[in-house]
Order: structure tokens, then C-alpha cells, then sequence
């Protein structure tokens, strides 16, 4: 289930949840992030590559890449015997931006988006069939979990693909894990 809450910047402990998508979808579109549902054309396989998955959504990329212009697009998988999700998971964790703007779908598992705007952090759970736009320049970060079990396609505007720029903030350590997270859902 995707689920959303809004919490104050300085107030980690409490915030307003949301679990219904509609809910979720306009909350996020006042901030200007595009959160939609998406449905593959096919039924992937357990150990689907790079090529089928972006097979299996091709109708959807190509409406994105002529809306956005998209110059370089990957798949990222990680599952729980990554022998780098240690690595990948602090690479993440930290609050950055982005001269261009994020755009994630998952295609399975799920994984924790913050967003730090103004006063207010949204943590956004992303699931199976969700995709995520972050505008350029928004600080946030994303949390996999200590035992992260996800495929993302990643779509960027630039050729060089994910390029941050970290903020130096410590915000990300004072909000809850994406186990945490989850664990009180």
C-alpha cells in the first residue's frame, strides 16, 4: 500500500498519514510532484533484465520521453543479497538535489521518498506500480530498508544519469527508517 505523511520539518515524531491514492496524488500535486499508477504490458518474470522491463513499459516511457524529453534511462534492482546495499542505501540516505528533476517507478518491492519543502516533510512509500517525479532542486532523500527488495526505472533529462548535489543537512537521521516506517504502517 502507498502511503504518505506530512510532518513538520522540526517535529519527526508526528504527522498526518495518508493511504488513499487520490489523497496521496493531490497532496503531493500541491507541491508540484507527479505521482501516478502504472500497469505493465506484460507479465515480467522473477529474473526479468534491464531489456525486458523496459520492454514491459515501453507505451508509458515513450509518453514520458516525449513529454520530458528524456536523454538516458536505466533500470536499478536490488534485492536483500546485493553484496553493495550498504553502499547504495547511504549514497541515498543523505538529503541532496537535483538540477534535474527525479523520476522513479517501481516496478516492484517498494522504497521510502522524503521531501523536504518549505516547513514540511513528506515521506512518500512507493510501491509496486507507483511513479514518482521529484521536482529539480527539491531536497530530499530515499531510504531502501536495511534489506532492500525493489526494481526502479529511472528516467533523467541529462545524459549523465543520477548526479546530487548534498546538502550537508542531518535532517534525514532524525526522521523514521524506511523499516521504521513500514513497521507502523
Amino acid at each position: 500500500m502507498s502511503a504518505l505523511t506530512i510532518y513538520l520539518d522540526n517535529e519527526p515524531q508526528y504527522g498526518e498519514r495518508y493511504t488513499d491514492f487520490t489523497l496521496i496524488q493531490k497532496q503531493l500535486n500541491s507541491i508540484g510532484v507527479q505521482f501516478e499508477r502504472w500497469t505493465a504490458n506484460v507479465k515480467l518474470s522473477v529474473d526479468a533484465d534491464q531489456a525486458a522491463v523496459l520492454a514491459a513499459y515501453a507505451d508509458s516511457i515513450d509518453k514520458l520521453k516525449q513529454q520530458y524529453s528524456f536523454q538516458s534511462i536505466d533500470v536499478i534492482k536490488l534485492t536483500p543479497d546485493h553484496p553493495d546495499n550498504a553502499v547504495f542505501r547511504q549514497k541515498f540516505l543523505a538529503e541532496h538535489i537535483h538540477h534535474d528533476f527525479e523520476v522513479r517507478f517501481f516496478v516492484e518491492g517498494s522504497g521510502l521518498f522524503y521531501l523536504h519543502v518549505e516547513d514540511n516533510v513528506y515521506a512518500v512509500l512507493c510501491e509496486q506500480g507507483d511513479l514518482i517525479s521529484v521536482p529539480a532542486n527539491t531536497p530530499h532523500w530515499f531510504d531502501m530498508g536495511e534489506n532492500p527488495q525493489f526494481t526502479c526505472i529511472r528516467l533523467f533529462t541529462t545524459p549523465d544519469g543520477w548526479v546530487a548535489d548534498f546538502t550537508g543537512s542531518e535532517i534525514a537521521k532524525t526522521f523514521p527508517t524506511f523499516d521504521e516506517y513500514v513497521a507502523e504502517l
